[in-house]
């Protein structure tokens, strides 16, 4: 077949693709909205006065224009999360990276095209925390004349799992980045806005999901969370798991899954017990040392139409314990993706190594300098803590060419080598501050070492990559090593992923394609370290 014929094919498969796919409109109004929770109300921020915000639904082709208009006191950028940006890095979101913020009172509108993706992504606020009441679901469905590669569905429902605040979140942000110690836990978990029968006054909103009997549900479980990894169960059913991060994968069973902040899971449930009513749960799997997090439990509760009785007790799923990171390991390496539909390379062009920990900034004893022994918490990737522009967007100085916004000297390995986790010398404590990007060449196969450090002290990094999915080819404890974890990496069916965790005292090691000229990638701590500085920008 001549490369005429076969490039003529290419382009009515293109045409054809375009004649399927629909263009979505939607407006969102970012606005202050009384909330009751906890025997209090609050006045939260929220899209169109909605907690969650509105479900994004739409299918693989398709293109989406929301238009964001800002009616609250803060600045605001929303983030799409998951989403390959092909294209459109200006409509990523977040702020001083991609865009400047929304100012109140003003407008902004996202364009972009959904490309080669199905399953769950989810779209948030990215300015300060109001990502904590600004987000929601984003569905995507096969395109039209496709299906599922799993039994279609009877019922098909969003789980959002949240954080929520007792007190306004901007001051619970603010008074942290004052004093420079640790920000204040969350005083509930939610499951779809809802704290659940565990808590107090709030039985009354408990999600409820009504099945009959034999009926397959699909749950698209996101973890919406600030800062937490979660645990998710529900009782006496067994979770078959489908996708990730709007990726398929080979489908395995488990009792439990565990979704780092940003993280999404597809699994499809049967209702084939007893009719009853049980609970769905969640709680947090926290393995830091030393690390304070919120050990309450969010409940909401999947109800048979034919249960007898609608008043007794739902039955509560027995959840692993909090720092139960065997059942993590088990869940995370039954991960697997699909070859067929998304191949990794097995070649590297740029090889990188990010060290990722916290550290301490010494100040002058008093009000804001209240972490450990008078000092401040920072965060770093290579002893690098990454600073903000806060005028002008690195994309903006990028294309333009405005000098004194970014440097391109960020190291690509560790300034200085050291066992990461052992015993660190507290030299290594403090890290420097920097707008440093680094540069990748275009059509290049990145391969990133992502190694947690017990500088201050060990701790789970959720990461997301911004614009780009990404293979997970290793990932294990202790210090990476290059020759013998290299020989275990999985290059046949590595999982899809958008975010991953890197592991308390280990290692996650992830490979892509820079496959985009002129636009970054971001990867980003997706928790309060992003505001004391642990993140970094890729240039093409």
């Amino acid at each position: 077949m001549s490369p005429f014929f076969l490039f003529l094919l290419g382009i009515l498969s293109f045409i054809a693709s375009l004649a399927d796919a629909e263009t979505h409109y939607h407006d969102f109004v970012v606005q202050q909205t009384p909330v009751t929770r906890l025997c209090r109300t609050h006045n939260i921020i929220t899209v169109n006065g909605q907690f969650p915000g509105p479900t994004i639904a739409a299918r693989n082709g398709d293109k989406l224009i929301i238009k964001v208009t800002n009616r609250a006191r803060y600045n605001v950028t929303l983030h799409w999360h998951g989403i390959r940006q092909m294209r459109t890095p200006w409509a990523d979101g977040p702020e001083y990276v991609t865009q400047c913020p929304i100012k109140p009172g003003g407008t902004y509108t996202y364009r972009f095209t959904i490309e080669k993706q199905e399953g769950t992504l989810w779209w948030h606020a990215h300015s300060k925390w109001l990502r904590a009441t600004v987000y929601g679901a984003l569905v995507i469905f096969p395109k039209s004349g496709s299906s599922y590669p799993f039994t279609a569905p009877k019922i098909d429902v969003p789980i959002i799992l949240g954080e929520w605040w007792d007190r306004n979140i901007i001051d619970v942000l603010r008074q942290a980045l004052f004093t420079g110690a640790a920000p204040n836990v969350s005083d509930a978990y939610t499951i779809n806005g809802q704290p659940g029968d565990l808590y107090r006054c709030s039985s009354q909103g408990t999600v409820r999901i009504s099945v009959n009997p034999g009926d397959t549900v699909l749950l698209r479980v996101i973890n919406a969370a600030l800062n937490q990894q979660l645990f998710f169960s529900v009782a006496n059913h067994k979770l078959t798991v489908v996708g990730a991060d709007a990726a398929y994968n080979k489908p395995f069973t488990t009792r439990v899954i565990m979704l780092g902040p940003g993280q999404t899971t597809n699994v499809l449930l049967t209702a084939d017990q007893p009719p009853a009513r049980y609970y769905m749960a969640a709680r947090a799997y926290a393995s830091g040392q030393n690390v304070a997090f919120d050990n309450t439990t969010t409940t909401a509760i999947l109800e048979y139409k034919t249960a007898t009785s609608r008043t007794s007790s739902p039955v509560l799923p027995q959840l692993p314990a909090f720092n139960d990171t065997a059942t993590v390991t088990q869940f995370t390496s039954q991960l697997k993706g699909i070859p067929s539909l998304a191949k990794v390379a097995t070649n590297v062009d740029e090889n990188l190594f990010f060290t990722i920990g916290l550290g301490l900034v010494n100040c002058t004893p008093g009000p804001r300098c209240q972490g450990p022994n008078n000092t401040r918490f920072a965060a770093s990737m290579n002893n690098v803590s990454f600073v903000l522009p806060r005028k002008t967007s690195l994309l903006q100085a990028y294309y333009q060419n405005i000098p004194g916004v970014f440097t391109t000297d960020f190291p690509p390995s560790p300034p200085v080598k050291f066992d990461y986790t052992g015993n660190v010398s507290r030299g290594l404590w403090q890290p420097r501050p920097g707008t440093k990007l680094y540069k990748l060449k275009f059509g290049s196969n990145v391969q990133l070492v992502l190694q947690d450090t017990a500088i201050v002290t060990t701790e789970d990094h959720p990461i997301h990559l911004h614009g780009y999915h990404f293979f997970v080819v290793g990932q294990g404890f202790g210090n990476f090593n290059p020759k013998t974890d290299t020989a275990k990496f999985n290059l046949v069916d590595p999982p899809v992923r958008n975010t991953i965790d890197v592991p308390v005292g280990g290692w996650v090691v992830i490979r892509f394609r820079r496959r985009q000229s002129r636009c970054l990638a971001v990867p980003l701590s997706h928790r309060f370290t992003s505001h004391m500085g642990l993140g970094h920008v890729f240039l093409g």
